[in-house]
């Protein structure tokens, strides 16, 4: 197995939240231990939380990985009928606290942070003060690891809000689905894992699935847009991004666990196998690589969103097409926010391979029906 060129000592590890996208969270934790890194640091915001919470208690990668296998959709999303019946809209959520608490009480470390023998940050967010609350720093451990993990993962709407001390709390993903910036304070590196991000995909048919699915959609959206901004302004320590590809699959599908922890895996490996002397380079993102931001001519209408959104990539030629202002660029994965948002599809990113080949890495994409 290969390592990293350059690790500093202290590394911190950062799982954000997706549903069970956050499985490929799993295949990470497993590629990081093949090539003995091992944070000191973690933090988590949703499922992100959930798995390294029961990494922090000590479970096995085998451990977790066969808990998240054996997870089946009735073993966490059991509707509250009576809640739904008596209170009708006042019912604090659609489905039952238990579930989700007994998996989070089966995985979570007991006793509060102070009791860890680890660091372990949870991202949550107070729903009445409209703040984020990161569970594990300074003034905030003396608080049950279990009650902040299962406020992480309660999705407002899905699940009951927890109350901690006497602040309401929800998903952790609401205010920062990622939070590298806390996991940032101390730390020489960051090992950040997306699997929130709907990257450049478009759903189908999403007013015909209800008012979950439209729902989760727009947190969806929500969650690309804050991470993005979040990314895009980083001034950190350097930030190794590790951004699985499964965009295309459902946020709770219970039939695709294992694909899910494999491209976690893969994608993992990729980044960490190349990435050279990035964990002790300059504040940013990386990796980095050399690409080209192509336009279709024909399709561009020059509107010029893309470069009210990109002004220092993106211009219009005197035609009132749109082009880029420098042939090649050097990007991370946290580049490029502006492609997708062409309202034509016309804009699409090649990246330039070390030996002068290209190829198409970026572009308008559609989920499968």
């Amino acid at each position: 197995m290969h390592r990293p060129a350059d690790i500093p000592p202290r590394v911190a590890l950062v799982l954000g939240g997706g549903g069970l996208k956050g499985c490929a969270h799993i295949g990470v934790l497993r590629a990081l231990e093949e090539r003995g890194i091992r944070p000191s640091v973690i933090a988590g915001s949703s499922i992100g939380a959930l798995i390294a919470a029961a990494y922090v208690r000590g479970l096995s990668v085998d451990d977790i990985e066969a808990t998240a296998l054996a997870l089946r959709k009735n073993h966490l999303f059991r509707i509250d009928h009576v809640g739904m019946v008596m209170r009708r809209m006042l019912a604090p959520a659609l489905y039952l606290e238990a579930p989700l608490r007994a998996l989070v009480d089966r995985l979570a470390p007991e006793g509060t942070f102070d009791d860890l023998p680890m660091p372990l940050l949870v991202n949550t967010t107070d729903i009445e003060r409209g703040t984020q609350v990161t569970w594990g720093l300074p003034g905030l451990r003396d608080v049950p690891v279990a009650d902040a993990v299962y406020a992480s993962c309660a999705l407002p709407g899905f699940f009951p809000p927890r109350i901690i001390r006497d602040r309401v709390c929800v998903d952790g993903g609401v205010l920062g689905n990622t939070p590298a910036h806390v996991a940032a304070l101390g730390a020489d590196a960051i090992i950040a894992v997306d699997v929130g991000s709907t990257s450049s995909t478009t759903a189908r048919r999403v007013r015909e699935k209800g008012f979950a699915t439209v729902f989760m959609r727009s947190v969806q959206l929500m969650m690309r847009s804050q991470q993005q901004m979040q990314l895009s302004t980083w001034q950190g320590p350097p930030l190794l991004l590790i951004r699985p590809p499964i965009w295309r699959l459902n946020w709770f599908s219970f039939a695709q666990t294992r694909a899910m922890i494999h491209a976690g895996y893969q994608a993992a490996c990729d980044v960490l196998d190349h990435a050279g002397d990035a964990l002790i380079s300059p504040p940013g993102v990386y990796p980095r690589r050399r690409v080209e931001v192509v336009v279709d001519r024909a399709r561009c209408t020059g509107c010029g969103l893309c470069v009210a959104l990109a002004p220092s990539v993106m211009r219009l030629t005197s035609d009132g097409k749109a082009e880029p202002v420098d042939g090649t660029l050097e990007w991370s994965r946290a580049d490029g926010a502006f492609v997708p948002e062409c309202p034509e599809h016309a804009i699409s990113v090649d990246t330039i391979d070390p030996d002068g080949g290209r190829r198409r890495t970026m572009e308008h994409q559609v989920f499968p029906d």
